[in-house]
């Protein structure tokens, strides 16, 4: 009754929504892109000399600070073909950790205006509004016009919404990414095999999505009597995932080619660990979820490393809990709960946790429909409360400070 409710008295709004989804999700985007812009302000007002920003940074140079800087230098001065290295002989930290769609689109988008950032800025709003768009029609396919909007509300206000206004991939990835989840959802498998080279030359993450379209293929397999399978469909779902494979490996054959180091990619992914963890490290599977707990619990917080790998367990089996039986998460479909598996196996794989993780999460804000679900008013303002709180918290640490290890978004 409560939905009932809900519709009748803002009824009218709510059949605008579903006639003109794309208006007034754009009006809803502005309003929250507006506060965000007002929490930059504020924290560039806050910042100090001893901030990573210094004293009082313009907007402009939030845009380009932390991560966008590379970004910035690969649309200058493209890839290096010989791997910088430390005093220690190590690889340092370099462009080829970030891959070139996102840089160079935002360099052309750049021309008209002279800088770099002014393109950045752009792509990564209108990217950000097509996601918010998408992520509507998305969750339309199994949420009500109401649930869908306040999921998109969530994600638009939420935690890490500054990404939609700086130098950063992630809004432009997360729209391939809905698209594919749209397209996989609709069963219109053509769009994959564009999609796929998308997002693989985007942002780091692509292997996840081969994992979900296996796991995918074995849920559709089992459920075959229910929801027949065609030999085309098999063939489709191969297809994508072996092409999402191929193109999650080529940017290290890239990298190697260029360089002339087989190890390029990785070497300098893990360039960005000795940041906190000194010294010469392999990549090991979840060997980075490991040794991020001997060095937070053991090292940074004193506690007994036992600790952590008790909640790390407790951590992942809860998640796993929450995928298979949380009635809102269900509500999402099959396809939204077996993207965060693949992802979140993915993150456990390669990842080493540090404050970074929030951003690394952004790709499941698919999850935020199930947020949405639950029709009480009361609910749905206090999540909203809270994403503007957890906001304001994330842009002030990372850009109006960010002068700590653990201010590093």
């Amino acid at each position: 009754m409560a939905e009932r409710r809900l519709t009748v008295r803002p009824g009218a709004l709510a059949a605008r929504v579903a006639v003109q989804p794309a208006l007034w999700i754009g009006i809803l985007y502005l309003a929250a892109r507006a506060v965000t812009t007002a929490f930059l302000i504020l924290a560039g007002s806050l910042s100090t000399p001893s901030s990573r920003f210094g004293d009082a940074p313009a907007l402009g140079d939030l845009v380009v600070g932390w991560d966008a800087r590379w970004y910035w230098i690969i649309a200058v001065v493209g890839y290096p073909t010989t791997l910088p290295l430390t005093d220690d002989g190590l690889v340092a930290e370099n462009a080829w950790a970030f891959l070139p769609v996102y840089p160079f689109l935002a360099q052309t988008v750049s021309l008209p205006f002279g800088h770099w950032a002014a393109g950045a800025l752009l792509v990564s709003l209108v990217a950000g509004y097509a996601a918010c768009y998408v992520l509507y029609r998305l969750l339309r396919t199994r949420l009500s016009v109401i649930a869908a909007t306040w999921a998109v509300v969530f994600f638009a206000c939420g935690p890490l919404a500054a990404l939609f206004q700086v130098g950063y991939a992630e809004t432009l990835n997360l729209l391939w990414l809905f698209l594919a989840l749209w397209a996989l959802i609709r069963r219109r498998w053509g769009w994959l095999y564009v999609l796929i080279p998308l997002m693989g030359f985007t942002r780091p993450g692509i292997l996840a999505f081969s994992l979900m379209l296996a796991l995918y293929g074995i849920w559709r397999w089992v459920q075959r009597k229910r929801d027949p399978l065609p030999v085309r469909e098999i063939i489709h779902i191969i297809a994508t995932g072996l092409l999402a494979a191929a193109v999650g490996f080529a940017w290290q054959i890239i990298a190697a080619v260029v360089t002339g180091r087989s190890d390029a990619y990785l070497a300098t992914e893990l360039a960005w660990r000795r940041i906190w963890m000194p010294g010469e490290a392999d990549f090991v599977p979840l060997h980075g979820f490991l040794e991020a707990v001997e060095f937070w619990f053991g090292r940074m917080w004193q506690v007994d490393p036992l600790v952590g790998y008790v909640l790390l367990v407790a951590l992942v089996a809860a998640i796993a809990a929450l995928l298979l039986w949380a009635k809102p998460v269900r509500a999402l479909g099959v396809e939204i709960r077996l993207w965060s598996v693949g992802y979140i196996v993915y993150l456990l794989l390669v990842f080493f946790p540090q404050s970074s993780i929030f951003r690394l999460l952004v790709p499941l804000s698919p999850l935020w429909g199930a947020f949405a679900v639950p029709r009480s008013r009361t609910w749905r303002w206090s999540v909203l409360a809270a994403c503007l709180v957890g906001q304001w918290w994330w842009i002030y640490n990372m850009y109006g400070l960010g002068n700590m290890t653990w201010q590093v978004p």
